[in-house]
C-alpha cells in the first residue's frame, strides 16, 4: 500500500492519535487488515471512509487501542499494594488520596483499585480518575459487565460482594464500585497530565510505544507525582533511566518519586 507516512498525517489530523508514537510494523500490520477488511485499495481511500462512516471511524479507534485487560492482573502485585503501598500513601497523604489509572481500557484497573482500597478506607472516601484514548472501551468500562475469565483474579469476597451474574459467563460490577470512579478521555501523547497525583497506575500499556514515547510519558508522570508518590507500572515494563527521570525503584513494579535521586542522578 502506498504512502503511510502520509496517511499518519491524516490520521493524528482526524484522531489527535500519533501512529508515530507506536512500533511501526505492529501497528501497520493491524491497519493495513482493517484496510482490506474495509476493501480499500489504498490507505487514501480508507482515509475517505473514516471521515464519512461514523462506524468505520469507531471501529478503527477501537482497533488501534490494545485493550487486553484483566481485574487483579499480576495477583502478588496488588497483594504488595495492599499490604505495603496503601497503607504507606495512607500515612504519607491522608485519607482523600488523589489516585490516576492511566489508559485504564475497560475499566479492570481502576474498579481493582477501588476494591483494594476498600480494605483500608470506606467507600464513600475513595475517588479515582481513570482516562483512556478509546471512548468506546470507556463506555464499555461505565456498563461494567465482564468476561467470567476477566475476573478470574478477583478476591473472593470482592466477588461474591461486588460481582452479579447477569447472563451464563457473563458479570456485572455494583453501582457502590463504579460510583467510585470517574472516566475521561485522554491522549497520553497530547494531554495535560492530571496532577498533582499521589499514585499513577498504568499497566501493560506503554510496551506498544516506542521508547522515546515511553520514557515521555514517564517523565509526565514524574512531573505529575507529588513528591514521593507512587508510579505503579505491568509486569512487562521497566523504566530504564529511572534514576536519572527521579525516581526510586522500591520493587520491580514500583516506583517512588524522589528528588534526591533526581538531584544525585543529573
Amino acid at each position: 500500500m502506498d504512502d503511510y507516512e502520509g496517511f499518519k498525517n491524516e490520521v493524528l489530523k482526524l484522531t489527535k492519535i500519533d501512529l508515530s508514537a507506536y512500533k511501526e510494523k505492529q501497528m501497520r500490520r493491524r491497519i493495513d487488515s482493517l484496510v482490506t477488511k474495509r476493501e480499500c485499495k489504498t490507505y487514501k481511500d480508507y482515509v475517505k471512509l473514516l471521515t464519512s462512516s461514523k462506524e468505520v471511524f469507531e471501529e478503527f479507534v477501537n482497533f488501534l487501542t490494545i485493550n487486553v485487560s484483566e481485574f487483579y492482573r499480576n495477583p502478588e502485585q496488588w497483594d504488595l499494594l495492599d499490604k505495603e503501598f496503601i497503607p504507606e500513601l495512607i500515612q504519607k497523604f491522608g485519607k482523600n488520596l488523589k489516585i490516576w489509572s492511566a489508559a485504564c481500557s475497560t475499566g479492570d484497573e481502576p474498579y481493582s483499585l477501588v476494591m483494594a482500597l476498600s480494605r483500608h478506607l470506606p467507600l464513600n472516601q475513595i475517588r479515582i480518575t481513570a482516562t483512556d484514548i478509546d471512548k468506546q472501551v470507556i463506555a464499555q468500562a461505565k456498563t461494567g459487565i465482564y468476561a467470567e475469565k476477566s475476573i478470574a483474579n478477583v478476591p473472593a469476597d470482592f466477588k461474591k460482594k461486588y460481582f452479579t451474574e447477569v447472563a451464563k459467563g457473563s458479570y456485572q460490577i455494583s453501582n457502590e464500585i463504579k460510583s467510585r470512579v470517574d472516566f475521561k478521555e485522554h491522549n497520553l501523547l497530547k494531554d495535560k497530565y492530571i496532577s498533582p497525583a499521589d499514585m499513577i497506575v498504568c499497566r501493560n500499556v506503554l510496551i506498544y510505544f516506542t521508547e522515546e514515547a515511553k520514557n515521555e510519558v514517564y517523565i509526565k508522570f514524574e512531573e505529575a507525582l507529588k513528591e514521593k508518590g507512587i508510579l505503579f507500572i505491568g509486569s512487562t515494563e521497566q523504566v530504564m533511566d529511572y534514576k536519572k527521570i527521579g525516581y526510586k525503584r522500591r520493587s520491580s513494579f514500583f516506583y517512588e518519586k524522589d528528588a534526591e535521586t533526581k538531584k544525585a542522578n543529573n
